[in-house]
């Protein structure tokens, strides 16, 4: 795709300083931009590299004005960074609207899907699924029987979204994710085996969620796991049966959240967090990375620790276990003295 600065201006609403009709097709950083490619200058401690960069196009500020000479063509515009991250956004809308069945596909007879279906190679969408406008999905993809979609929802390419799987509006959900998985039910025999235990339960992913790659969110036992409005999750995360996430609750990488846990709206948790199951954490809630949380959580705390505990008694405590060496020898020299002047009085 090729843009002209011309386009570029109109869409951010700027003003051309230089050729209109130069074109880029590629995005890149000041100082590593190219013939035929976009960049843009907000921080000023970057104002050098505006002399030497080879891209084409580069937006700046409107108070921005040259010391000398510049080759590459200036788009002036109110907020440099805001226009840039508005045009990523754009350039991302136009990259993923793709359309239309690819060849080696699967689609049920009983599915019904909006305007704008893309169904990438060898993906396969089951009975009784139903799609909304807008739906994207990508190669190599699998959506089970009874899955309803919403609209404007980006599926990537090799993740699998089991059976009665409900997914609202304007979600994405990166590559090798796995929606509805039986959770982990196992009931022990005498005999010392594991009984499987049915989960026939679903998952329910309410509107604007984003889901990273490779995460797993297990399906209900009875009932539904569920992952409301504006949760964000990072890529490697496991949320087991029937945990429920709040509304707009962000989760770094690699954290385990076991069964039937609730977590409230509006927290934020680390990477690498462990949360034990049948717990209730509240509101506005901040666990730092690597944490383990064993017990309830308050609206508000802020934690740390494993098991985890206040985040600032955490870190009074972690100042003396850091010189724990140094108070036991302090200790020991104190004991000394005490004997040696026991012994001086019995002498």
């Amino acid at each position: 795709m090729k843009f002209t600065a011309e386009q570029i201006a109109g869409i951010l609403e700027g003003q051309v300083v230089g050729n209109p009709n130069v074109e880029v097709s590629r995005l890149s950083k000041i100082e590593e931009g190219t013939d035929g490619s976009l960049t843009f200058l907000a921080n000023p401690k970057y104002n050098n590299f505006i002399y030497t960069t080879k891209a084409s196009v580069t937006i700046v500020n409107e108070s921005f004005n040259p010391e000398s000479e510049v080759s590459t063509t200036l788009i002036k515009v109110e907020d440099a960074y805001a226009s840039f991250s508005k045009l990523l956004e754009f350039y991302n809308q136009v990259k993923l609207n793709k359309n239309g069945i690819e060849a080696s596909t699967h689609i049920s007879d009983s599915t019904k899907y909006g305007e704008n279906l893309y169904l990438g190679s060898f993906s396969y969408i089951g009975d009784n699924v139903v799609l909304g406008s807008n739906v994207k999905i990508y190669p190599n993809s699998f959506i089970g029987d009874n899955v309803v979609i919403g609209d404007n929802v980006y599926i990537f390419a090799g993740s699998k979204i089991y059976s009665e799987t409900v997914i609202g509006n304007n979600c994405t959900i990166h590559s090798g994710t796995i929606i509805g998985a039986d959770g982990f039910g196992f009931a022990p025999t005498e005999e010392g085996t594991y009984n499987k235990v049915p989960q026939i339960g679903n998952v329910i992913i309410e509107d604007n969620v984003d889901i990273g790659a490779n995460t797993t969110i297990d399906r209900a036992t009875l009932g539904s796991t569920i992952i409301r409005k504006g949760v964000k999750l990072d890529n490697q995360i496991q949320i087991a049966h029937n945990v429920e996430i709040g509304e707009n609750t962000v989760i770094a990488a690699q954290t385990g959240v076991a069964g039937s846990t609730k977590i409230g709206k509006n927290c934020m948790i680390g990477g690498q967090v462990g949360i034990a199951g049948h717990l209730v954490i509240g509101n506005n809630v901040r666990v730092q990375a690597q944490s383990g949380i064993g017990r309830n959580i308050k609206d508000d705390e802020v934690l740390q620790g494993s098991p985890t505990f206040g985040y600032t008694d955490f870190s009074k405590s972690y100042v003396h276990f850091k010189n724990l060496p140094k108070i036991v020898a302090e200790l020991e020299d104190l004991k000394k003295q005490i004997l040696n002047q026991k012994n001086g009085n019995n002498g």
